[in-house]
Order: structure tokens, then sequence, then C-alpha cells
């Protein structure tokens, strides 16, 4: 009679059948610390599920997106919380459709923000100059979501996440708009260090991420704030619907829904064409 790590061994050798190529197999999972192996959650489920049990995840909620006290003018506002649902949500729609690892792109996009502080991207650049004050390097909110995982969680002992999700925190930067993004395969602990310390000494420096999932979270992250920005601006009275451009709403779409259709289906039949051509 099979238990439950069989049945969940059988599951993943057929689920890894059905990956891309293009994809990250669950085999190639690779962590800092070695760990007892006879579980019955995949490498990347596991992070996921490390992260939403976090305390820093927890601490999503509250934080605002946008708008500063955004519950306090209404509740349907964005907060850090629902931005990061919806990068989830749509990063699993688009690799979904590539065949991509489900898991993986979960894992990065529920922890992609952890390190971000309160009260927007004002807030990160309060904190960077407290910081570089007390000679600490510039703070960046990507930086934070690593050493959060790595070091600050569970009382300074961290989460022990694959090297594969830990490297899609560093690397999402939804503020950098790519007008083409692919992995930058070939990385180690080295490179993720360089980069820290190149951001922290205040240059100017992008990382692509390594894995065709953490490109997927990366465009995502974008995908998920433009039309919701819009829609968050309109219901508090800042703009309305008919004052947004022509050119753009007939291209993309004048509501969330449909800008987030448009761009999802650019993602996946962009990629489609660069892989037959």
């Amino acid at each position: 009679m099979k238990n439950v790590y069989d049945i969940a061994r059988d599951i993943e050798a057929t689920y890894d059948k059905l990956l891309s190529v293009y994809a990250t197999s669950n085999k190639a999972a690779i962590r800092k610390y070695t760990e007892k192996e006879n579980r019955f959650r995949p490498p990347f489920a596991l992070d996921r599920d490390r992260i939403i049990y976090s305390g820093a995840f927890r601490r999503y909620t509250g934080k605002t997106q946008v708008v500063y006290f955004a519950s306090m003018l209404d509740e349907q506002l964005t907060s850090r919380s629902i931005h990061t649902l919806s990068v989830a949500q749509v990063a699993r729609t688009i690799g979904r459709l590539l065949n991509l690892n489900l898991d993986l792109i979960e894992a990065i996009a529920l922890g992609h923000d952890l390190g971000h502080p309160p009260f927007g991207h004002d807030g990160e650049k309060y904190l960077s100059e407290v910081s570089l004050k007390y000679g600490l390097g510039q703070f960046h909110h990507n930086l934070q979501s690593l050493r959060i995982v790595d070091v600050i969680s569970k009382k300074g002992i961290g989460l022990n996440l694959t090297f594969q999700v830990r490297e899609g925190l560093l690397s999402h930067d939804g503020e950098v708009h790519d007008q083409i993004l692919e992995p930058e395969k070939e990385k180690n602990e080295d490179n993720l260090l360089t980069y820290v310390q190149a951001r922290e000494a205040g240059k100017k420096i992008d990382m692509k991420p390594m894995t065709l999932e953490g490109c997927v979270v990366r465009i995502t992250d974008t995908i998920a704030y433009i039309g919701q920005d819009i829609e968050d601006a309109i219901r508090i009275g800042l703009i309305k619907r008919e004052q947004l451009p022509e050119e753009s709403t007939s291209v993309l779409g004048n509501d969330n829904g449909k800008i987030m259709e448009t761009l999802v289906r650019d993602v996946v039949e962009q990629r489609l064409a660069s892989c037959q051509s």
C-alpha cells in the first residue's frame, strides 16, 4: 500500500513531465542548507508555504500600495497584500499557459515584496536616508526581502528557501520596465552578494531573473499595478474614466480587467512567438 510520500513522488514525476523545456524542474531546486528530503510537498511549494506562514507575510496587512492610509479612506483600495495576491494570480495564469513551474512562480510572487516598508516607495526612500545616516548603505526593498528570508525570519534562523526563489525575490524589480526580458541562467551566491553590495553602494545596476518563472513574476509585478492604480485613482476621485487617453485605452482597454487581459495575452503570445522564431 502506498503512503502519502509515495503518492506525492508519483504526482511530482507526472507534473515534471508536463512542464515546458524552458521551465524550472523541481529537481533543480538548491538549498543552502541540506534538509531531510522525505516530504510530500515539492521544494518550491514548501518555499511558498514557508513564506505564507512567515511573520513578514502577515505584515503585508495594512501596508499601503500607493494611497497612504488606504483602509481609512476606502477599504477597497489596493493594499500591499492585495497587490501581492494579484501578482501571484496573474503570474500563475501566464505560467499555466506557458507550462512553467507554478509552485516556483507562486513562491516568488507571494514573497516579492516582503521587504517593502509602509508608505510605498516614499517609505523606502525615507528608510534609505536613515540607513545611509548610520553607514548601512542604501535601503532597497528587494534587498530587504532577501535579508528577511535569509536572516531575520524565525529569530535569525531564516527560512532556508531554495536558491531559485531567493534569487527571484532579489531580481523581481517591477520598477524596471523591460523591452526584452530573458533569463540570466548561470548564477551563484557570489552573484547575489555582488548585486546586493552594488545596490547598497548606490550603483544603478539591474539583475535579470535566472528562471523564466522569475521573469514572469517581474513582468506581472508591473501588469498587476498598471490598471489597479488607475481604478484606485478613479475610486477616490483623482481622475475620471473618461479622462484616460484614448490612444492608450483603444489598445489596452479602459478598466483593470481589460488592461490585464490585454497584457497577459501579449506576454504569452510574444513568448510563444520567440520560441518559434
